[in-house]
This record gives structure tokens, sequence and C-alpha cells, in this order.
């Protein structure tokens, strides 16, 4: 038990704190509705109009994927080189290994990109 109490104070101090939030939050909120133009949805001060739903761009798809790749690739490099020091020195085939594969998964977003001609 004594690992998770770091975890265990977070999860306290956490609740400790969503409480008042959340009684401070509903003790200023508007009761009456007193114009119902102030609860309408807005864009930009606007009543929208029109559809809701919009065709996506697919020309965006390749730089999603590519965003997503690479956000993950960050993350566990960042974790990977923080205790790189403290590591042995076979660590770094699984990390070869693992950059392999994103920058696999990035060459195949790129390829799909060319080949519908997205971008």
């Amino acid at each position: 038990m004594a690992e998770y109490s770091q975890v265990m104070l977070m999860f306290g101090f956490a609740v400790v704190v969503m409480g008042p939030a959340l009684i401070i939050s509903r003790m200023i909120s508007p009761r009456k509705r007193s114009n119902p133009v102030k609860f309408l949805p807005m864009e930009c001060g606007q009543v929208p109009s029109g559809a809701g739903r919009t065709h996506f761009m697919m020309q965006y798809y390749a730089f999603i994927l590519m965003f997503v790749v690479f956000d993950v690739m960050a993350i566990f490099l960042y974790a990977w080189g923080g205790t790189l020091l403290e590591l042995e020195k076979s660590t770094i085939l699984p990390i070869i290994a693992f950059l392999g594969i994103m920058f696999g998964a990035m060459a195949y977003a790129l390829y799909q990109s060319k080949r519908r001609d997205i971008w």
C-alpha cells in the first residue's frame, strides 16, 4: 500500500477540490431563464444557420495520422530519454524497433495520402 500512497494522495486531493468547485458552480449558475436567446448555441455571436454537419476534408487526413504518430512517439521517447543514463545498453534495441514501427506508420500515411491524391 505504501507504493500507492502518492496516487491515493492525488486522488484525495482531487475529491477535496472537486466538491467545492461543483458546489460553487451550482451556486453562481443562473436559475431562471429570463431570456431564451441567451441559452441558444451561437457561432461568433450569431444564431447558427444551415446544416450542423459538414463534409470532412480528406486533405487533412494525412496530417492527422502523422500528428498521432509523432505524438505517441514523443511521449515514449521522452520517458526513454529521461532514464537513458540509468538503463542498460540492451534497451536500445527495443526503442529502435519502436521507432521503426512508428516511422513505418508515418510512411504508410504518406503513401496513402499520395495514392489518394490528398496532398
